[in-house]
């Protein structure tokens, strides 16, 4: 399987219900290196796995709205632990939409799989992968 993963960043606000969130569950900020990798069995007629600057780019917008928000006023996660793994989900999912919809070249519709990973600190993260 080949892959190639592309970085960028996203700066939240939130908070979380339950007690095993323990002081987390007061308002806090988080900023999370968000690496995003694009997977397929074999390269496309460019022998590339995906335009990485396309990758780049969609990933950005794929953040963008989440960037520099409290993520508790967003209507589209009213009630919902915006946990890390949570939101490896939500930008997965985002970037997929956006490999079906053309946004990555036409090469990207042989991509086989994306994982996102969300990386709280140098010793903490959370993944989510998903087909395609």
């Amino acid at each position: 399987m080949f892959s190639i993963t592309v970085r960028d960043h996203v700066m939240v606000a939130h908070s979380f219900r339950g007690a095993v969130f323990g002081p987390a569950q007061q308002l806090h900020g988080a900023t999370f290196v968000v690496d995003a990798t694009f997977r397929r069995a074999e390269l496309d007629a460019d022998n590339i796995v995906v335009d990485i600057g396309l990758a780049t780019q969609e990933l950005g917008a794929a953040l963008a709205d989440l960037n520099y928000r409290n993520l508790d006023d967003l209507p589209e996660f009213a009630g919902t632990n915006t946990s890390t793994e949570f939101l490896a989900k939500v930008i997965a999912d985002r970037l997929a939409a956006k490999v079906h919809a053309g946004a990555l070249g036409e090469g990207a519709r042989g991509l086989a799989g994306i994982t996102v990973a969300l990386h709280e600190s140098h010793v903490a993260w959370a993944s989510y992968e998903r087909g395609l």
